[in-house]
């Protein structure tokens, strides 16, 4: 799609002529004869890109770019001075032209003003499409339910977001801990910052040293480069250390040590690397039994356990079933592309009166099931036969 162009000048052999050179090369130009007509022809249509002459009679050329601030101005003058000049590109013009002008000149500086646009737009356009993933992020990982444990948890997490504090999550597997975590991260100062998470009960203990803190080039068999590790990925960000129970007391003691001084030291280097790290961790085992039992540093816990989060069982808050069925099938049959199906009253109960010993994760799975095996809407015979 050809570029627009407008030229205002109150030379006609002027405008005339660039309109001709610049049709020539494949742009949609219009012309005005003054300052005034040509900020009404702006406001009328978008143009990708405006020449005006600086000195014409009522509104000059100034005039016209203090008006038309949102579209790149290219400013032409047979009276150019260096004060011209300096004064027009700091009120946002794009160039400055003197006539006569050279042909050359003219063809580099629209090529020049246009590639910027489309820069810009490209640079926008990313942004909104970042905006809009971080959205569908946010509704993917939220916290559904109504029942006075989960309003208290959401409490929590606005009280505790804008700060540094770091947070132990609690609670069995499939609760939802790394939505709390992610809620806490996308509610936080740091949002903009990366949410760098690690499992720390997925890494082998010989491998989570290096996962961490990352390693030099030849510290091991394998170590082929140097290598950042986590706290220095998380770096003004936010660390997520799932299943931090599971860690090795061996990582446990340079965690220790990391937190205390905000330092970090790669596998394999005596260098010291300064971090900004602010570290949210979760797990489902008791830590104070790890402790009773030598598993788990009591330093650490103390570190770690500034504010205590626990997020309840999917059998201590039945109550919220019903939500979160309607959450999850809507949410499931988005993915699939089907057409949503809904629960009769009786399937709900069914799923409201059973053990979730998986809670809200197992929950979503059996949703997800049903809507794959049952009809609409899915009826309380379905559910004992495929849940």
């Amino acid at each position: 799609m050809a570029a627009k162009i407008l030229i205002i000048d109150d030379e006609r052999a002027i405008r005339n002529t660039l309109k001709e050179i610049l049709e020539f090369e494949g742009y949609e130009v219009d012309v005005a004869g003054d300052g005034k007509s040509g900020v009404e022809a702006a406001r009328s249509k978008p143009y990708d890109l405006i020449f005006t002459d600086i000195k014409m009679p009522g509104m000059d050329g100034i005039e016209v770019l203090e008006q038309l601030k949102d579209t790149t101005v290219i400013m032409i003058s047979g009276h150019g001075t260096v004060d011209n000049a300096v004064e027009a590109l700091k009120k946002g013009a794009f160039d400055f032209i003197q006539k006569p002008i050279d042909l050359n000149r003219l063809l580099v500086s629209t090529k020049n003003a246009l590639d910027r646009n489309d820069l810009q737009q490209q640079v926008r356009t990313q942004k909104e499409e970042v905006h809009s993933l971080r959205e569908q992020l946010n509704l993917k990982h939220q916290m559904i339910g109504s029942c006075a444990a989960i309003e208290h948890v959401r409490q929590m997490i606005d009280k505790v977001a804008p700060t540094d504090a770091r947070v132990l999550i609690t609670g069995a597997n499939g609760t939802g801990k790394e939505v709390v975590a992610r809620m806490i991260h996308a509610k936080s100062n740091r949002a903009k910052k990366p949410l760098v998470e690690v499992n720390c009960a997925a890494i082998p203990s010989e491998l989570i040293e290096s996962e961490l803190f990352g390693h030099v080039k030849g510290s091991f068999t394998g170590a082929v480069k140097d290598r950042a590790g986590k706290f220095e990925q998380a770096d003004n960000g936010t660390l997520f250390l799932d299943e931090i129970g599971d860690m090795s007391l061996a990582a446990q003691t340079k965690v220790l040590r990391a937190l205390q001084e905000n330092e970090i030291t790669r596998v394999g280097s005596d260098k010291t690397i300064t971090v900004n790290v602010r570290v949210l961790a979760a797990t489902n085992k008791n830590l104070d039994e790890e402790i009773k039992k030598g598993n788990f540093r009591e330093d650490l816990f103390h570190r770690l356990n500034v504010i205590p989060i626990h997020i309840p069982t999917l059998d201590e808050r039945k109550e919220d079933i019903p939500l979160l069925i309607d959450y999850f099938a809507e949410q499931i049959c988005q993915e699939q592309g089907r057409a949503t199906k809904s629960f009769t009253p009786e399937a709900v109960k069914v799923l409201q009166d059973r053990h979730w010993s998986g809670n809200v994760r197992e929950l979503r799975n059996v949703v997800e099931r049903l809507i794959i095996l049952s009809g609409n809407p899915i009826q309380a015979d379905e559910v004992y036969d495929f849940a």
